[in-house]
């Protein structure tokens, strides 16, 4: 079975930077999609970044483009999301997911879905002041 579990989280004032990391494990795809997802009180998860691993080419949300980077290690067994300038509207639990990629055609408009994804960690908190 896939497992992701986050780690990295917590709390640190607004400007400041944190590292989040995700360890997968028990995957068999050959063409997948990791991606970090964000959801605070009230509101619905949504996509942060995702990056297909075998392309290095990355994909943000508009509101963390040029702050959050999103990579994979050489072993592609570590997912990170490198976050920098944080804001207070940055706070949120953070979860990695992961799941076949979507074709070409979709990718635009399904790799920020929740339902694109069937892997999910338990997320970790982040908490920015």
């Amino acid at each position: 079975d896939v497992q992701l579990v986050e780690s990295g989280g917590g709390s640190v004032q607004a400007g400041g930077s944190l590292r989040l990391s995700c360890a997968v494990s028990g995957y068999t795809y050959s063409r997948y999609c990791m991606a970090w997802f964000r959801q605070s009180p009230g509101t619905e998860r949504e996509g942060v970044a995702v990056i297909e691993a075998a392309d290095p080419t990355a994909t943000y949300a508009d509101s963390v483009k040029g702050r959050f980077t999103i990579s994979l290690n050489d072993a592609k067994n570590t997912l990170y999301l490198q976050m920098s300038s944080l804001k207070p509207e940055d706070s949120a639990r953070y979860y990695c997911a992961m799941d076949w990629c979507p074709s070409a055609a979709d990718f635009g408009r399904k790799w920020y879905r929740r339902t694109t994804y069937g892997h999910w960690g338990r997320g970790t908190q982040v908490t920015v002041s």
